[in-house]
């Protein structure tokens, strides 16, 4: 048998294309509206924008309708199509206390000022199939929203919901991580600028890393790597177990400075994001001598709780230094979250090796030819 390169075909390719898209429509229902997907497929419309690095609903929405419902493929596409736009602006720090919340749980006291508000989630029901889903009819859905809506009780004003872990943070119960996170917790403090954030979409990452930057390797990171990293440092590959200080999913504002008046802002719009905090106690592999909660965050677009907590677990497990599982290494773990570049490593097995193959192939036989003769 013999092993050759070949040349792959244009018309292959396209030909290709097309019995996707054949395969996509091939049964004769009725195409789906993007609408429909923005809507009613909104955790993985959510997801996309997360992973995308691109907070656009509409666009992920094509995108998971081009993708077949393939998350990783919308991601990819939208991560892509960001890369053309330019960059205008960077947004001024976000101050998640504005937020419009639509849930905020906590783990660590019954009883938080604002109270906890379950808002939209599964987490408490039967995850048994609702069969008469299949059936839902417009009417159906009319007729539910004409009576949930008269039922329901919109307040006026959404009051302010302050941190849960602050409540730690005076009991004087929470790590400060120095200087610099204290200096940023100064609401008279200048925010810091686009030069002393850096961004990954224009630098390649360097280690030791920088908060922000870890940050925002881990807020477009996918959610998978991101729950087994996390899973696994929990489960003993690691060093904290975290209890969840407040979980909060809502819009915040985004302003930007005003592009012509200098000291004034604009408020561009406003974005549906998820915001962990975990606090975790130091164990005793510590140098603080005081014996403290320490504290890790998670933010990213959309409403996925997962993720969020997922990325405030790493936050905390990962260590400057002596770290003794991959959930610890910052390297391993950053290098490793991006579903976008490690699919891609991993498809591009797919591409013609033929040459490559044949080298290793000789290489066998050679090997297995002279042990013959030995």
């Amino acid at each position: 048998m013999a092993y050759v390169a070949v040349r792959g075909g244009q018309r292959a390719i396209e030909e290709a294309e097309k019995l996707t898209k054949y395969y996509r429509l091939k049964n004769g229902s009725s195409p789906i509206a993007v609408r429909q997907i923005r809507d009613q497929m909104r955790l993985a419309v959510d997801r996309v924008m997360s992973e995308g690095s691109l907070y656009a609903p509409d666009l992920a929405a094509i995108a998971l309708k081009q993708a077949e419902g393939d998350t990783l493929e919308a991601s990819f596409l939208l991560r892509a199509f960001r890369s053309t736009l330019p960059r205008n602006l960077y947004s001024l720090p976000v101050d998640t206390t504005h937020i419009r919340m639509i849930r905020r749980v906590s783990a660590t006291f019954k009883d938080i000022p604002g109270g906890q508000f379950l808002g939209p989630t599964r987490d408490y029901t039967k995850r048994l199939i609702e069969f008469s889903l299949s059936e839902e009819s417009e009417d159906d859905v009319k007729d539910f929203l004409a009576a949930y809506v008269s039922d329901t009780d919109v307040p006026d004003t959404m009051p302010e919901f302050p941190k849960v872990v602050d409540l730690l943070r005076a009991e004087g119960l929470l790590e400060n991580r120095g200087a610099k996170d204290a200096q940023l917790e100064d609401s008279d403090a200048t925010p810091p600028g686009p030069s002393d954030v850096g961004d990954i979409t224009r630098q390649p990452i360097r280690f030791p890393a920088s908060r922000a930057v870890r940050m925002q390797s881990l807020s477009r990171g996918e959610q998978g790597a991101l729950l087994a990293l996390a899973y696994s440092s929990a489960r003993g590959y690691g060093f904290i177990h975290p209890t969840l200080g407040e979980l909060r999913v809502g819009y915040v504002p985004l302003v930007v400075p005003h592009p012509i008046y200098e000291n004034e802002t604009i408020t561009v719009g406003w974005v549906l994001v998820t915001e962990a905090e975990i606090v975790a106690r130091m164990e005793e592999r510590t140098e603080h001598k005081r014996a403290q909660f320490s504290l890790g965050y998670g933010f990213c677009f959309g409403h996925n709780d997962v993720k969020a907590m997922s990325m405030a677990t790493l936050d905390r497990a990962m260590v400057p230094e002596g770290a003794s599982a991959p959930a610890e290494d910052e390297e391993f773990v950053l290098y490793h979250i991006d579903g976008i570049e490690s699919s891609g490593f991993v498809s591009h097995w797919k591409l013609p090796h033929y040459v490559d193959f044949q080298a290793e192939m000789n290489r066998v036989q050679s090997i297995q030819e002279r042990r013959r003769t030995e």
